[in-house]
């Protein structure tokens, strides 16, 4: 019997084509030649199911079942336009009204993403169009070669196919071969099998394969990261941390460099660390070690000048013996800064600290000394005074002696227990490995600091009560100065080389040591040198007597 009445059912199916792309393709009954977008395989279903119904007449007898696919591409835009167009003559795009020749629209076929089918039944229910709900969970047919095809809950194919090669010839024909197989079934990596040999390309792609991946590889200086739901050949690419590199395309993992090396800028390779130290070579090292040898000359001529005049009042009221132990020290001071520069060695790493301890703790102890005598010798002048007997060079001596072997007994404990070693430091500075000397004990360091302080302290204690002394034993006023820059100078020095690293670590102390060094060698010795060198005519005992007041 011949089927007389037609019958047509819309579908609006996702296939998964960015707005604007282009999809040339041609679907009917027997064949499709088309790019293969998802959800393919619903097209192919639904056709193969109107092309089962059409041609058995027991099924609908005496109707045609026919059907139009519409993208939506995934936006409500698109979503709405396709759907009034189903709802409109071809010619008008007026919904719900013959203005041509219009086929009977029987029913809307949603997609199964709930967010397009919403959109669509806003429309349709409108319309009174029935919409029918998605297809293709949980059932089975046969092929048009006898084959079982079984979809699941997820609309999944269960059974596999086949993949084949569409070949066009000259003349227009074409030729379908298999190439391939797709079995969900198959053990896991064997899902997929292609015989490449047997593809012949269309003459677009200039013998060049066509890329056929999700996403493009990651490249260098990059690792895949998976995608959450997606399947594990899909990724995204995401930057290594920091500290890693990955050399090659498309690794699941970046590595670490090792610790003598670090990454470049592009994080594809590591490349050696540079040796970083304050060396005589570069800039900042040239100008301490300058720095500390003009003034060591500077302190070498002024003992020089002391000696020479060794027997002049203004050297003889002021005890020449600790005087010229102190301008010693400060020599030694300035010399002991250069044990900071250079490359670091275990024998300078082991006695530079030591040596600045000791020197440091000679110096602060003669100008302990010098004002404690300055003080006795004032009220040793007092008719009646018992003090006489306490002024002289032993006094002197043994407190100079005392304060020097504590600090001595600090550096013996330190070096027994916990000596400074030479390290290297390869994570505080980026790209570079910091020579260093480890102190060993941080505490014992700060012994030997704190115990300086203390000397500084007693010092500039006793030096500001002996200021207001008559002038013939004003020392005591240029030490209380001299104390106030020493002072100010370490306690600005402990911020400060904390926060500071590698070697601009090592300049900080040793500006420290020079910079103190040279406050104590202005502010004591400057006032002797002036009189000595152009105020001859003060350097008399009767004009020291006289400015007593």
């Amino acid at each position: 019997m011949e089927k007389t009445s037609t019958a047509i059912m819309h579908l609006l199916l996702v296939l998964s084509l960015k707005p604007h792309s282009r999809l040339i393709c041609k679907i009917n009954i027997l064949s499709c030649v088309c790019s293969v977008p998802k959800n393919y395989q619903h097209i192919l279903a639904l056709a193969f199911a109107v092309k089962e119904i059409n041609e058995d007449p027991q099924i609908l007898p005496n109707i045609s079942v026919g059907f139009h696919i519409l993208n939506s591409y995934y936006t409500p835009r698109m979503t709405y336009k396709a759907t009034l167009s189903l709802l409109s003559t071809q010619s008008w795009f007026v919904p719900n009204f013959r203005c041509n020749n219009r086929k009977k629209l029987i029913a809307l076929i949603g997609e199964h993403i709930s967010e397009i089918t919403s959109n669509m039944a806003t429309l349709s229910t409108s319309h009174k169009v029935p919409q029918l709900n998605p297809f293709l969970r949980s059932i089975s047919f046969n092929n048009s070669a006898g084959d079982a095809v079984h979809f699941d809950e997820k609309q999944e194919v269960i059974e596999g196919f086949d993949v084949t090669n569409w070949m066009m010839f000259p003349n227009g024909s074409m030729r379908r071969v298999k190439v391939g197989r797709v079995d969900p079934k198959a053990p896991p990596s064997q899902e997929l099998t292609i015989n490449d040999n047997q593809i012949v390309w269309p003459k677009v792609f200039h013998q060049v394969l066509p890329v056929s991946v999700c996403n493009e590889q990651c490249y260098p200086g990059s690792r895949k990261k998976n995608k959450e739901g997606d399947k594990f050949c899909c990724y995204n690419c995401a930057p290594c941390p920091d500290g890693m590199i990955s050399e090659q395309k498309d690794m699941d993992a970046c590595v670490q460099c090792p610790e003598d090396q670090y990454p470049n800028k592009e994080q594809t390779q590591c490349i050696p660390k540079i040796i970083s130290y304050l060396s005589y070579q570069e800039l900042l090292g040239a100008i301490l070690s300058v720095a500390a040898i003009f003034f060591c000359l500077i302190t070498t001529l002024v003992l020089g000048i002391l000696i020479k005049h060794k027997d002049t009042p203004i050297v003889k009221a002021n005890n020449r013996s600790v005087t010229y132990i102190l301008l010693i020290s400060l020599l030694l001071c300035f010399l002991c800064s250069l044990l900071f520069i250079g490359k670091p060695g275990k024998l300078t790493c082991l006695i530079r600290q030591m040596f600045f301890g000791l020197v440091f703790s000679v110096v602060l102890s003669s100008i302990l000394a010098k004002t404690i005598m300055v003080v006795l010798a004032f009220m040793a002048t007092e008719p009646g005074s018992g003090l006489r007997k306490w002024v002289g060079k032993g006094l002197a001596n043994a407190i100079l002696l005392s304060g020097s072997l504590i600090q001595a007994g600090i550096c013996i404990i330190w070096l027994s227990t916990f000596p400074p070693f030479p390290d290297m430091d390869m994570h505080s500075m980026y790209g570079q490995i910091i020579l260093e000397c480890n102190e060993g004990s941080p505490f014992m360091f700060h012994c030997v600091l704190g115990y300086l302080g203390f000397l500084a302290i007693v010092s500039f204690l006793v030096a500001f009560l002996a200021r207001k002394l008559p002038d013939s034993f004003n020392e005591a006023k240029f030490i209380t100065f001299s104390l106030v820059a020493f002072c100010s100078v370490w306690v600005s020095f402990v911020p400060t080389y904390l926060s500071t690293k590698g070697k601009y670590m090592v300049a900080v102390e040793i500006f420290s040591i020079l910079s103190s060094s040279v406050g104590l060698l202005v502010c004591i010795f400057s006032p002797k040198c002036y009189i000595i060198v152009l105020r001859p005519e003060l350097n008399s005992k009767e004009q020291l007597m006289g400015r007593k007041s």
